[in-house]
């Protein structure tokens, strides 16, 4: 279970195709119900520690982890807002060659071929495992052909 990267969500903004996504929540005081509902955007906040109680980790742990997170949200939120546009715009710096290596590459024509299209079509939970290896092995076979290996 992931918990957040509030750093990447304004790279929205710059790539068309990036949609950010997150869990539904709700929220009564101090309680946290994570509603198994996935919505657009990001979050607003942190629920690292609600995850953290989930999975049980010590009382003793939750509460200094409370006691540093309420440090740090004491501080600027100016501050916050400015660190999340220069993270924001230093991993711009590196999305941007890579996404061009990708486009550049015969990689980026592997998108658009009928492979992926067969991809999606399989019911992969409804196969059996040898089924299931048949399947890839005539995917690969048709991938070879069209990229020419």
């Amino acid at each position: 279970f992931a918990t957040h990267y509030h750093e990447l969500i304004c790279l929205e903004e710059s790539y068309s195709k990036l949609k950010n996504y997150t869990v539904a929540v709700k929220e009564k005081g101090k309680d946290v119900a994570f509603l198994r509902r996935i919505i657009r955007g990001g979050a607003d906040r942190s629920y690292g520690i609600h995850v953290a109680r989930l999975a049980g980790l010590p009382n003793s742990v939750l509460k200094r982890a409370e006691v540093i997170l309420e440090s740090l949200e004491d501080q600027s939120h100016d501050a916050s807002d400015l660190n999340n546009r220069v993270m924001g715009a230093q991993l711009n710096n590196v999305v941007k060659p890579v996404t061009k290596q990708v486009s550049d590459s015969s990689l980026g024509n592997l998108f658009t071929h009928s492979v992926v299209d067969s991809l999606l079509e399989v019911d992969v939970m409804s196969m059996t495992p040898i089924e299931a290896l048949n399947k890839l092995y005539e995917l690969q076979e048709e991938a070879r052909k069209g990229g020419g290996k």
